[in-house]
């Protein structure tokens, strides 16, 4: 009989120890919970921080901003103050409007700088060309051109506008939108060498590179209402033609 009111005995304590552990468990989680839910501070892009920008001034400027979300919605490393310690440090690489920003994002040394800005949804594209191909120096970064293609062989050679309106975004080396200030007596639109850098749709881009591969380019310099003729064909045959 003894043994048996012990049995009873050691199941009921077992039995009130699960329910604690049951209750134990579930306070934690409601803790965790809550604990997820309290709001944390992490820094937003508001709008587009280019390589360089520095922690304080990309905050001075408004294009990162604090911002309060769920706890358990932060990232790892995410930058929660900018202060003395961090806001010199610049971001080593652009940082996209919207973009959660980590301590990560910045540092002592940008990991490079952009040499053109290409603008959105084109694509940047060099054409290597002669000094008479190009208008002598005369294409600078802002013109815009028409491309002729010359492709084919004798008899048969023809020449037609691949492209009647491209955005040159750089000569040489010297770019649209440079990221440091010309030499001391160097102009912004001054050509340096004959690589000519055009910003185009995509699909424009294609062709492009097709009539690179496959024929000689030649650049003319577009005046105001320029009518390049796009579907005109030249050959041998219609050369002196009116």
């Amino acid at each position: 009989m003894g043994r048996r009111v012990l049995a009873v005995m050691a199941a009921m304590v077992v039995g009130l120890l699960g329910v604690a552990a049951v209750l134990l468990y579930a306070s934690g989680a409601d803790a965790r919970a809550v604990a997820g839910q309290r709001p944390a501070t992490v820094f937003v892009a508001q709008e587009r921080v280019p390589a360089g920008t520095s922690a304080a001034d990309a905050v001075a400027k408004g294009l990162m901003a604090p911002a309060k979300i769920a706890a358990k919605g932060v990232p790892a490393g995410a930058l929660a103050k900018v202060d003395a310690a961090n806001g010199k440090l610049v971001a080593l690489t652009d940082i996209a409007q919207g973009d959660f920003v980590t301590a990560s994002r910045f540092g002592t040394t940008p990991a490079g700088q952009k040499a053109i800005q290409v603008p959105d949804g084109q694509v940047a594209i060099s054409v290597a060309l002669s000094d008479p191909g190009r208008v002598g120096t005369f294409v600078t970064p802002g013109s815009r051109i028409v491309l002729y293609d010359t492709y084919g062989q004798d008899p048969n050679r023809v020449t037609r506008v691949l492209l009647d309106d491209a955005l040159v975004i750089a000569v040489g080396s010297t770019s649209l939108t440079p990221s440091t200030a010309p030499p001391a007596g160097q102009s912004q639109g001054a050509a340096a060498g004959a690589l000519v850098t055009v910003a185009l749709p995509p699909a424009t881009a294609a062709k492009l590179v097709h009539g690179i591969q496959t024929g000689t380019l030649y650049a003319g310099l577009r005046g105001t209402d320029t009518n390049s003729a796009p579907g005109q064909i030249v050959n041998n045959s219609t050369l002196f033609n009116k």
